[in-house]
């Protein structure tokens, strides 16, 4: 397997057509993400199957993830669309401007969060536009919050609003969102993305949320807790915990905390998630220049490399594929990034791999795995999986073998695209356990992954079929005749 690092896509306008999504997935797009803050219902719907159809045309399986736009903190619109803002100026944000129709102009603005005047003090600073803006808070009178411009620029229509060092009270959860997760549970998305969640009862009630509108189609979505907001840093565990995984929102929450403690927060986020054998995908403006230019800046090939070596699960492209004018390109060059970076890793068993404590047999089983991997010449590790947990937890650790989960569920096989250093295949497992291991390894020597002689490891449950039944391990010369 020649990169163990995945890519997630977020599609758009630049990306809907057909022979550009295929292009795309041949280029090395596992995930495509689909960003519930513009378009419609049947928008998402109809790019969900534009996305199963290019995937089919692929011969592959490629995971949907339906990311929920979350509470709408910015200001309204404006008379000319934008206005420039002077250092020194003083400007208005009124929550009721706005009401009748009015627009913003030089002296104010009306806000999409109206409860904006209630959350903040005087001597607070509100960031603009990702922080490009800053305004200071002189005082609050009813509605209307007066400020002072420290850091002007332009501002126009609908840009975003942040308290620097957090604080809004906005649940992560609105109205919109809710709606929008009936939208993705009609298309059974993989993975359920959750804007600006502060604690573990937002992902467990989005996690509710989504199972009951799942379940009428016997689905049940894989959710990621996107960390964008200064509240869920120190309940970080609390959200890990409640969620699959974790997606590391630059952007938002380089506003709330400060830029300069990004960097750190992104190793640290991306070590816990691995730690508590959940999922990471680090994300914004990883090759933001490539909107407009074919190839990237030094600093960004150097982020991406960065979060591979990190052990990101995933990385993630926004207006890059969605809107920019190099869809494929950015693909392209993200994919060469990972593998180089890939290849410059000394990969071995974590140092506290030993000292991992485990209750459940079939997670004993992924570690006995990972051992024997590291031990012998091992070409491959081979998962008979189910619900792919086994897999799940074998990448967790760093090891130079690569893991193949072969599962019966293609639901299964879609959410692995995302795991790291896993290569998911449809293998369907009715029979005794030879006749299953006699066809997988007939799966990877014909897709040219293993060869005669080659050793394998393999874990499978004495009852195929069932998740969580992993309960054997095998080691396999390919080639071997496999006795029942």
């Amino acid at each position: 397997m020649s990169r163990s690092t995945k890519i997630v896509a977020t599609i758009g306008p630049a990306s809907t057509d057909f022979d550009v999504l295929v292009k795309m997935i041949r280029a090395g797009v596992d995930v495509v993400r689909l960003n519930f803050s513009h378009g419609k219902a049947q928008d998402h719907i109809d790019r969900a199957r534009l996305v199963r159809e290019a995937a089919a045309e692929c011969g592959r399986e490629v995971a949907i993830m339906a990311d929920m736009q979350g509470p709408k903190i910015r200001v309204g619109k404006f008379e000319n669309s934008k206005i420039e803002l002077v250092n020194g100026d003083k400007f208005i944000l009124d929550a009721k401007w706005g009401e009748n129709g009015e627009l913003g102009n030089q002296d104010r603005v009306g806000l999409d969060y109206k409860a904006l005047p209630q959350d903040v003090r005087p001597d607070d600073k509100l960031l603009l536009n990702d922080g490009l803006i800053v305004l200071v808070v002189d005082k609050v009178i009813g509605s209307e919050i007066y400020t002072t411009v420290k850091i002007g620029g332009e501002l126009s229509n609908n840009k975003g609003i942040n308290r620097q060092g957090g604080g809004l009270t906005a649940p992560a959860l609105t109205a919109k969102d809710m709606e929008d997760i009936k939208t993705a549970m009609s298309f059974q998305c993989d993975y359920l993305a959750i804007s600006f969640p502060k604690s573990s009862t937002d992902m467990e009630m989005a996690r509710t949320l989504a199972n009951i509108a799942g379940e009428p189609y016997g689905h049940k979505p894989m959710m990621i807790a996107k960390i964008e907001r200064a509240e869920a840093i120190p309940v970080l565990q609390e959200i890990l915990d409640a969620s699959d995984g974790i997606m590391v929102a630059r952007g938002d929450l380089a506003v709330e905390v400060g830029n300069a403690a990004v960097p750190a927060l992104q190793k640290r986020m991306i070590r816990m998630a691995r730690e508590s054998n959940k999922l990471a995908i680090t994300a914004t403006q990883m090759m933001e220049s490539m909107i407009f230019n074919a190839v990237p800046t030094r600093a960004e090939v150097s982020d991406v490399a960065n979060a591979v070596l990190d052990g990101t699960d995933a990385v993630m492209t926004s207006a890059e594929t969605a809107s920019g004018r190099y869809p494929i390109e950015t693909v392209e060059m993200m994919a060469a990034i990972c593998v180089e970076a890939e290849q410059s890793e000394y990969n071995k068993l974590d140092a506290d791999f030993l000292n991992a404590t485990f209750t459940r047999i079939d997670q004993s089983i992924a570690y006995a795995a990972l051992f024997t991997a590291h031990h012998l010449e091992v070409k491959a590790i081979v998962a008979l999986t189910e619900s792919g947990s086994t897999a799940l937890w074998m990448s967790r650790h760093n090891i130079d073998t690569p893991i193949y989960a072969l599962t019966p569920s293609v639901l299964t096989e879609r959410k692995a695209s995302l795991y790291r250093n896993v290569k998911a295949f449809n293998l369907a497992q009715a029979g005794d356990s030879a006749t299953v291991m006699r066809q997988a390894e007939e799966l990877l020597v014909a897709r040219g992954i293993v060869k005669k002689d080659d050793i394998i490891v393999v874990t499978w449950g004495s009852r195929m079929g069932y998740a969580g039944g992993t309960n054997a391990l095998r080691i396999v010369k390919v080639g071997q005749v496999v006795n029942k």
